[in-house]
């Protein structure tokens, strides 16, 4: 059976229904992906059409069909240390910084968490800090991993991963050092897992559950969304970060004409962003 098209009309409807959604803006040029995805999961859900698919959605009843269309369109394009130079500012500035201040707890918010390479990147790079300065850090660390989907929250939770999975940014140093090889699988140590946990979350949603944050990662994430969308992710994430708290985006993005909330942070490995102490008042 080939593909059924996807009239530009309705193509129009469902770049309508995605945004209102989950706030991914789709352009013009996404037609072919979006109509390609949404085939593959017409046929998997054993809809007699396409048509009949989507029909079923504008209802608006079934939410399990909801989840699956928004969960088919989201990229969850993810690896571990992922451009590496978050992870050389939070091993080098970040986790120093907050080891000085003796803080009775650091909580990091890994938003858009995708199947769990971030927030265990983060993890692991914790472990190797406090190795390599023994005393340090000791009070309560946690890394909150939310996303909109929950097939891959699932896989976040579960920590095992494929070799496709393991070979994108990971060294066979680190490797080894953290995940056990079971059969074909890698099973991440329990040592790495304990500090994370997963929640699902829509970015435009309430965060207010989440609790406050020191650090935040969301990168690679407002690059699908509205000016207006990213004013106001970037706006209310900036209410639950902890005074000087940290934002850290990805290489392409910034908050800069959409939120004067941060001040950049310039580092000998990169940029990132700080909340300013009288940005309520801006």
């Amino acid at each position: 059976m080939t593909d059924e098209a996807l009239p530009k009309e309705q193509y129009d409807k469902f770049c309508q229904f995605l945004e209102e959604a989950c706030g991914i803006v789709l352009g013009e040029n996404k037609h072919y992906l979006v109509t390609s995805r949404l085939n593959r999961l017409s046929k998997e859900l054993s809809f007699q059409d396409l048509g009949a698919m989507l029909d079923a959605l504008k209802v608006g009843t079934d939410k399990v069909l909801r989840e699956r269309v928004i969960d088919a369109m989201t990229t969850n394009e993810t690896s571990w240390f992922r451009d590496t130079y978050p992870y050389e500012i939070l091993m080098n500035e970040l986790l120093p910084f907050y080891a000085k201040q003796n803080q009775s707890s650091i909580r990091i918010w890994s938003a858009a968490c995708s199947t769990g390479q971030e927030a265990y990147s983060i993890s692991m790079t914790i472990a190797e800090y406090k190795a390599a300065n023994p005393g340090a850090l000791n009070g309560f660390i946690e890394i909150v991993g939310t996303d909109i989907s929950p097939t891959v929250l699932s896989m976040a939770r579960e920590a095992v991963y494929e070799d496709i999975n393991i070979v994108r940014g990971l060294s066979e140093e680190r490797r080894n050092r953290y995940l056990d090889k079971k059969e074909d699988r890698w099973h991440l140590k329990q040592a790495i897992k304990e500090p994370a946990r997963f929640a699902p979350l829509n970015l435009f949603n309430t965060y207010s559950l989440l609790g406050k944050f020191d650090i935040i990662f969301c990168r690679n994430v407002l690059i699908y969304f509205s000016s207006e969308s990213k004013t106001d992710i970037l706006t209310r994430m900036a209410e639950i970060m902890n005074p000087g708290g940290y934002l850290i985006l990805g290489g392409s993005e910034s908050p800069t004409g959409y939120c004067s909330a941060y001040e950049m942070m310039r580092y000998p490995q990169g940029v990132i962003y700080r909340l300013k102490e009288d940005w309520r008042n801006k």
